[in-house]
């Protein structure tokens, strides 16, 4: 999904440290399979200016890399992707974007390292994808929400479909977004605080 067309926050991005009001911040990773969105989301909902690590794509990813739904991209994260959000005044998310292409999944256990919860984001063309990527997560006990990126050519299926299909416990919370858009990648946030919230009053009850 292409960064260009996605919302730009008005006015210049603070390069501030910790607003002196931020009394929490919170490691979030965002992952997912290749070209599902992961960049264009830190992208679009960071309140200072992201930090990318992507590189221009070259003829030694053909028949390494699955860039089906994607072949139009020209550039791929190999590192990671670097933003932040505040939540409220008290509340700042710190999130951290992971490359999609298997080749590159090493890099992931230490972004994982610290991670408070995890945004799973799915391309409905792509589903196969994303057992890989929520399998690591279940094995490291990272807490997570699914993210299903509307992309314009991608069938759409009932919330419970997909949570047949991806094999996912009643209370992981699914959600469609599309992630060019600010508000859109912020309620997602906002779900995935919401549930991490919920996880700890549970556990401060048994």
């Amino acid at each position: 999904m292409d960064f260009k067309g996605s919302d730009t926050i008005p006015g210049p991005r603070t390069e501030d440290h910790l607003p002196h009001t931020a009394e929490t911040a919170v490691k979030i990773v965002i992952v997912g399979g290749f070209g599902v969105g992961k960049t264009t989301m830190v992208g679009s909902v960071s309140e200072i200016r992201p930090l990318t690590t992507e590189e221009t794509m070259t003829q030694a990813g053909i028949g390494v890399d699955d860039n089906y739904g994607s072949e139009s991209k020209t550039a791929t994260t190999v590192a990671m992707d670097f933003g932040r959000i505040s939540i409220s005044d008290k509340l700042v998310l710190y999130l951290f974007g992971t490359p999609g292409q298997e080749r590159f999944w090493f890099l992931w256990n230490g972004l994982f390292e610290g991670a408070l919860g995890a945004v799973v984001l799915v391309d409905t063309r792509r589903l196969e994808v994303s057992f890989d990527v929520m399998g690591r997560l279940e094995e490291r006990g990272v807490p997570f929400v699914v993210a299903v990126n509307t992309f314009p050519d991608a069938p759409r299926y009932a919330v419970e479909e997909l949570r047949t299909a991806l094999d996912l416990t009643p209370e992981i919370p699914i959600v469609e977004c599309d992630v060019r858009r600010r508000a859109s990648s912020r309620d997602v946030l906002m779900t995935l605080v919401r549930f991490l919230h919920s996880i700890a009053l549970s556990r401060a009850l048994t």
